[in-house]
């Protein structure tokens, strides 16, 4: 009898065991293989083999299984630091040279949606959005690059041009997250919103009224170039809101303190948080 037990033991099932997994976002600040005179603006300083070397190295010390990418120059660009052996990379259809994209670990599987062009209205940038299968559950992905020069302005009574774009964009994203709410889907939106988000921001206050929302980086600074507001979010909703992990949000800094590199590495550092979704 107890040898039958055994036989049965195995047989049965394994539970599910969670699987963990590190989700970033990293505005790489140009990266394009085009040249000076190539279109690039003329304060943009174009990288070196020796510059996509160092990034290269900072992508495997980082070590994420899914990477929310900003301004990147297409497919060239991204793989120039992102080995195509180890990750795939998923780029909006934008026509702009500072694109927005998904980068996910071989291995993991995921559905590409459309690119939400809602949100490039007055030539901004699309939003990446992406399915991520994992296991027994589904975690949709937004990577989002909203507009700039509105970091903490008010913006219900606003008449800057940018605080206007930005706060245009925000609906578009309310929808998105009502849709997520509505299907019962995990989801996270992350990538550089631009705005600093602290205290009762109303961007932040208007995205929470379409579904409620964790926000990795409430109540820390960056460390990034030096202690400053954080203007790279990683939002969690639905079951991701408890997917989670508390206390591991990171910044991953550079290495090289010399200011002049800044703009051969780039101007933000990449910020992560872990995740632990039932496998």
């Amino acid at each position: 009898m107890k040898r039958l037990w055994v036989i049965l033991a195995l047989l049965l099932p394994a539970p599910a065991l969670p699987a963990e997994f590190k989700i970033a976002t990293w505005n790489l600040d140009w990266l394009t293989t085009r040249q000076a005179g190539y279109g690039l603006p003329a304060d943009v300083v174009p990288r070196t083999e020796e510059d996509f070397a160092r990034l290269a190295q900072y992508v495997q010390e980082l070590n994420a299984d899914v990477v929310a990418i900003q301004e990147v120059d297409g497919f060239p660009a991204a793989t120039k630091i992102f080995p195509r052996d180890l990750y795939s990379v998923h780029m909006t259809r934008d026509h702009v040279m500072q694109r927005v994209g998904i980068v996910v670990r071989r291995g993991l599987k995921y559905d590409m949606n459309p690119d939400v062009t809602a949100l490039a209205m007055n030539h901004l940038r699309s939003g990446a959005d992406i399915t991520l299968h994992l296991g027994s559950s589904d975690l949709r992905i937004l990577a989002v690059h909203l507009k700039t020069g509105c970091r903490n302005q008010p913006l219900p009574r606003t008449h800057d041009r940018s605080c206007l774009e930005l706060r245009d964009q925000v609906p578009v994203l309310e929808e998105w997250i009502a849709a997520r709410r509505q299907e019962g889907m995990a989801f996270v939106i992350l990538g550089d919103f631009n705005r600093w988000m602290d205290g009762r921001d109303a961007l932040l206050s208007d995205l929470r009224r379409a579904a409620p929302l964790v926000r990795a980086t409430e109540g820390h600074s960056s460390p990034c170039w030096g202690a400053e507001n954080f203007i790279d979010h990683i939002l969690a909703g639905g079951d991701a809101a408890n997917w989670m992990q508390p206390d591991t949000l990171r910044v991953m800094t550079y290495r090289e303190t010399d200011r002049a590199l800044k703009d051969r590495l780039s101007d933000h550092c990449p910020v992560s948080v872990k995740f632990v979704a039932p496998d």
